[in-house]
């Protein structure tokens, strides 16, 4: 156990688990010294551990979320699990859940009944659609909310919708959960009162969705799906050079458009075209700006256009795959990568991006499926027999 005295240092959270929003949440509570302690399924654990087999027999999924815990394997329909999982709650600071829709309340782990026995426990509900309402009682996972809030019909091309390529209905509701329970833990130190926390994936992305949302209220229609291209700026997007290599940039303001035309494009004369006198004006030309900055970069390599358009200030970057990123140069100069052990291996894994001066990230090992249950167990006062007669009868 991490013996560092990071912020969260004496906080314990008992987080039931699985999948990715919640993982997310807890693993950033770790990250700042946070003890949580992961309740999984004896045997098989969270089923996020067989997404894939890809990191040295483990899932990328659950790799990415769960180092510096401790997993505890408790059978939760048994009386006897469900007894020491109340007591681990009687010690505890927060408890996390996103189980099935009811299944919390079916275990007396409901908000109301917690905060009469518990009333300095914080707990935090994450759900598909809200506990309440006429979805609640829906499964939900990260592409049903991304096609629900209507980010699917923005992503893609004019031809074809698509997911976006990271768990993002997940990942924002992770966050909202992070952030709510360090909220109320303030909340909590100052006023002396517990407030539950509740995260939807819907309303977590909702929220995500809201320039859109009044975009499409107030202009008539939504933003066009355009790849790479920006529904409402323009020049924004990537175009490919003379040797098949892409660039991305984005002019943002008057200035940036001026140099373009004079500096790159080589016709300053552009910038006294009414058809692009106004960022509105050149979305409305977009085709014929696109047609002369795809001429431009026809005639350069792409390191060539980046040295030119970095050179006059104007955003712009390649179009890196996966493999690239990894060997960024900012991670690396920057010292980003760390080992984290995973169980037979060592993996890189990067740091929390939020750095706090004069304190040292948290890069605790991934847990194997149980790995910690006997010593939780004893820490509770169970004794070896205790612990073995559990075991023979499935409990952990």
């Amino acid at each position: 156990m991490c013996v560092q005295q990071l912020p969260l240092s004496g906080i314990t959270v008992i987080s039931l688990e699985q999948a990715v929003a919640a993982p997310y949440a807890t693993r950033q509570l770790a990250d700042l010294g946070a003890r949580v302690i992961k309740v999984e399924r004896p045997g098989e654990g969270d089923f996020a551990r067989r997404y894939d087999t890809t990191v040295h027999g483990h899932s990328s999924y659950f790799v990415w979320l769960n180092r510096s815990k401790e997993s505890l394997t408790l059978n939760l329909k048994d009386p006897r699990g469900l007894d020491i999982l109340h007591q681990l709650l009687d010690g505890a600071d927060v408890l996390v859940q996103n189980l099935a829709p009811g299944a919390a309340a079916r275990l007396g782990l409901g908000a109301d009944s917690l905060a009469e026995r518990r009333p300095r426990l914080i707990p935090c509900t994450i759900s598909g659609y809200g506990t309440s309402g006429p979805w609640a009682d829906r499964k939900s996972y990260d592409l049903l909310v991304q096609c629900q809030t209507g980010l699917v019909s923005l992503t893609g091309t004019a031809e074809e919708t698509a997911r976006v390529g990271i768990s993002v209905a997940d990942i924002a509701a992770g966050m909202y959960a992070y952030t709510g329970i360090l909220t109320a833990l303030y909340t909590r130190a100052t006023t002396g009162r517990a407030h539950p926390v509740e995260v939807s994936l819907f309303e977590a992305l909702a929220e995500w969705m809201g320039q859109p949302a009044y975009y499409t209220r107030y202009g008539g229609g939504q933003p066009a799906r355009l790849g790479t291209q920006h529904p409402t700026i323009a020049p924004y997007g990537a175009f490919t050079a003379a040797d098949g290599g892409q660039v991305l940039f984005s002019i943002q303001n008057e200035r940036e458009w001026a140099a373009l035309c004079s500096e790159f494009l080589g016709r300053p004369a552009l910038t006294d075209d009414p058809r692009f006198a106004t960022g509105s004006d050149r979305v409305a030309h977009r085709d014929e700006i696109n047609a002369i900055v795809a001429e431009r970069f026809a005639r350069s390599s792409a390191e060539e256009i980046l040295a030119v358009l970095e050179e006059i200030g104007i955003a712009c970057a390649g179009v890196n795959d996966v493999a690239a990123f990894l060997d960024h140069p900012v991670l690396a100069a920057r010292g980003r990568w760390q080992d984290v052990a995973v169980p037979g291996a060592t993996v890189p894994a990067l740091l929390p991006p939020a750095d706090l001066a004069g304190l040292p990230a948290r890069m605790d090992p991934v847990p194997d499926v149980g790995e910690h249950t006997d010593a939780i167990l004893a820490e509770l006062g169970r004794t070896r027999d205790d612990i073995e007669a559990l075991r023979a009868d499935a409990v952990i």
